[in-house]
């Protein structure tokens, strides 16, 4: 039977420990919560100090930088990007090669489309077609 974790050297030259998610076999950081029942595709890295809710799902080749916090029944699609302390509610849907800045706020229930990216800070709230609500 092979590992179960890599290590992976950062842009610091510190060696991080990453542990293979057992739903989806994601690369998850010491330090990261993620529950049992959230699935973590292969090729997807969860910083330390992230926050991963039940039932989340996030696809493969998602990137979700530390501190972020990822509601209950969210689903990250591939090659996204969720920036360092976003959070990301309940429900909300974020599209492919959605780029979530640093500290930004989605709104649950939300519907970001693909390609789309939301700025640092920036919070944000959809109807279920994904036409934006008034702040």
């Amino acid at each position: 039977m092979g590992k179960n974790y890599v290590d992976i050297e950062n842009d610091h030259g510190e060696t991080l420990r990453y542990r293979k998610h057992a739903n989806g076999r994601g690369l998850i950081a010491h330090g990261a919560k993620v529950h049992a029942t959230a699935v973590v595709e292969a090729g997807a890295y969860v910083e330390p100090g992230v926050q991963i809710a039940a039932g989340a799902h996030i696809g493969r080749g998602v990137w979700v930088q530390d501190g972020a916090v990822i509601g209950a029944n969210a689903d990250i699609a591939p090659h996204a990007y969720i920036g360092h302390g976003a959070a990301i509610g309940a429900k909300a849907k974020i599209g492919v090669r959605t780029h979530v800045g640093d500290h930004a706020v989605v709104e649950g229930g939300s519907l970001i489309g693909d390609d789309e990216v939301i700025t640092d800070g920036e919070r944000i709230a959809t109807d279920r077609r994904g036409l934006r609500l008034a702040a």
